[in-house]
């Protein structure tokens, strides 16, 4: 089931950089949570594809239940987790998105937290294939903007050094993503269509900045920024603001709400 697209409360463009403020209903984050998300947070392609692998392991009744215990998922539900979760089925469901190698993938401990870009992977636009990545904050905070959109390591900078590929940041997660293909992969294909494009020319490339809040929406959110990031974009890179505004109270309920939709199913 695809997320629901919103309901658009405002939106600019300037350039190649475009802003947008989104309200989701209650109802549509909670089907979320239900559905849309779980997946995701749980990491049932790589449950599956580990499970698929180890099936001709098992042998005993002893294996079996230690292999249920091995592939038992725990992971830290924490809210600005599911904020990042939520975003990325969003650009996957309305923006042709496809991040394949999740970071939660690269924790030895499910507990900690994952440093670096918070979304990488690709975006098709018709036959054409190209990198995507994307940052994400999720904010309680009723200011607008809120912290975690400014300052050193806010949304706004981090999309910018992206932008600007600061410390060759474009070219570690080419790398990053490249080490993590193995030959005959369902996105073999797309890595090596969109590196091929990237290499060409690195600046082609969409980047996407996310704020996942649950206050009044406003357009101070991200109007300044989305301006001001625009300024000396190459004119091959799109980058593309929003904010997703859930019902007041909404975010620090997130954890438990999921956890409790999870129990039902079982």
């Amino acid at each position: 089931m695809k997320l629901a697209k919103g309901k658009k409360v405002y939106g600019d463009s300037y350039g190649q950089t475009s802003m947008a403020g989104l309200e989701f209903a209650s109802g549509v984050v909670d089907r979320a949570l239900k559905n849309r998300l779980p997946p995701i947070l749980w990491d049932a392609d790589g449950s599956k594809d580990l499970k698929d692998l180890l099936a001709g392991v098992v042998r005993t009744d002893f294996a079996t239940q230690n292999l249920s215990e091995l592939l038992a998922e725990t992971p830290s539900l924490e809210s600005w987790r599911i904020g990042e979760a939520f975003a990325e089925a969003y650009l996957v469901d309305h923006h042709t998105c496809n991040f394949p190698w999740p970071t939660g993938r690269d924790l030895k401990n499910s507990k900690s937290s994952p440093a670096g870009t918070d979304l990488v992977g690709f975006q098709k636009k018709g036959s054409a294939v190209r990198f995507a990545f994307g940052e994400v904050k999720t904010s309680q905070q009723e200011q607008w903007p809120p912290s975690v959109a400014v300052g050193r390591y806010g949304l706004k900078t981090q999309v910018e050094n992206l932008r600007d590929n600061k410390e060759k940041i474009k070219f570690q997660l080419a790398r990053y993503l490249g080490k993590h293909v193995s030959t005959g992969c369902p996105w073999e294909s797309l890595y090596k269509t969109a590196v091929k494009r990237f290499l060409n020319d690195p600046t082609d490339v969409s980047l996407f900045g996310i704020l996942v809040r649950d206050v009044e929406p406003k357009k101070e959110d991200l109007e300044t920024r989305a301006k001001s990031i625009a300024v000396g974009c190459p004119q091959k890179t799109t980058i593309e603001f929003k904010a997703f505004y859930f019902s007041k109270g909404t975010i620090e309920e997130l954890p438990k709400k999921i956890i409790k939709y999870q129990k039902k199913k079982k």
